[in-house]
C-alpha cells in the first residue's frame, strides 16, 4: 500500500502552483473565465431583467446550475469548453419552454413558482397559509416593520408573493385606526395569560381582538392560543 507524501503546511509552491500543471496555464485558466463569463452573460439576457432583480425558485435553480457549470469550467483542465457551451444552450433552453408553459398553464406556474398567498387579513394573521408557508411570526412582522406597521390593526390585506416579497394594503387613512397586535418587538415581550386589567386585548399568535375583565384567562377562538397582548391603536406614519 501506497503512503500518500507527507504535506507541509504553507508550501507557498504548492498553494501558489499546481503540481500537474505548468505556470503557462494560467492563461488558459484567464481564456476559459472570459468564454464562461460570456456564456453567463447571455444566459442572464435569457431570463431578462426581472430574472436579475427578483428570482424566483425556478430561475434561482438555474442560475445555480449555470454557475456550476461555469466555475468549473473556468479552472479545470479536464473540462471541455464545447461540454460547457452545450450546458448553458440547454438550461436556457429549458427555461424559455418552462416559461412559455407556464403562461399557458397557471396551474402549472403555481406548483412551479408558487401563487401568491394571503397572510394577513383585516388586522389578523391568516394561520392556514401562514403554517402552509412555513414561516416565523418573527419573520412575518420583521417584514411589516420594513414597511412601518406598527400594529396589524393598521394592515387591511398583506400576500406573500411568488418572489418572497411582501405587498402589503392598508386602510384608507380617513377610516379610524382598528386596534391591532403589535409587532414591535419590546411589545411582543410583554405576554399575559392572566390579564391584568379590562379592555381590548390581541391574540399573541393570530391578532385575533376581544374585550375581557380583569383577571380573565381567555383562549384564542381562533387559534386556541392563551397569552394576550394589549391592543395597540397608533396610527400609521409612511
Amino acid at each position: 500500500m501506497l503512503l500518500a507524501a507527507p504535506i507541509e503546511p504553507f508550501d507557498w509552491h504548492r498553494i501558489l502552483w499546481s503540481a500537474d500543471m505548468p505556470p503557462a496555464y494560467l492563461g488558459e485558466v484567464a481564456f476559459r473565465c472570459f468564454v464562461t463569463y460570456l456564456l453567463t452573460l447571455g444566459a442572464l439576457r435569457v431570463t431578462g431583467r426581472r430574472g436579475v432583480r427578483q428570482l424566483s425558485i425556478f430561475e434561482l435553480s438555474i442560475i445555480l446550475a449555470l454557475g456550476s457549470a461555469a466555475g468549473d469550467a473556468m479552472f479545470y483542465n479536464d473540462a471541455p469548453l464545447l461540454h460547457v457551451a452545450v450546458v448553458f444552450v440547454v438550461v436556457p433552453a429549458l427555461y424559455w419552454c418552462f416559461n412559455r408553459f407556464t403562461e399557458w398553464s397557471p396551474r402549472f406556474s403555481d406548483w412551479l413558482e408558487g401563487a401568491p398567498l394571503l397572510l394577513v387579513e383585516d388586522g389578523r394573521v391568516h394561520m392556514e397559509n401562514f403554517r402552509q408557508l412555513r414561516l416565523t411570526q418573527k419573520e412575518l412582522f420583521g417584514e411589516l416593520r420594513q414597511q412601518q406597521v406598527e400594529h396589524l390593526g393598521q394592515v387591511r390585506r398583506a400576500y406573500m408573493e411568488a418572489t418572497g416579497n411582501l405587498s402589503v394594503y392598508f386602510y384608507p387613512p380617513d377610516e379610524p385606526v382598528r386596534p391591532g397586535l403589535p409587532t414591535l418587538p419590546e411589545r411582543l415581550k410583554q405576554l399575559q395569560r392572566r390579564l391584568g386589567a379590562p379592555g381590548p386585548y390581541a391574540c399573541c399568535r393570530c391578532g385575533h381582538v376581544a374585550s375581557f375583565k380583569e383577571g380573565d384567562e381567555p383562549l384564542c377562538p381562533t387559534c386556541q392560543n392563551d397569552h394576550w397582548l394589549p391592543v395597540s391603536t397608533a396610527e400609521r406614519v409612511a
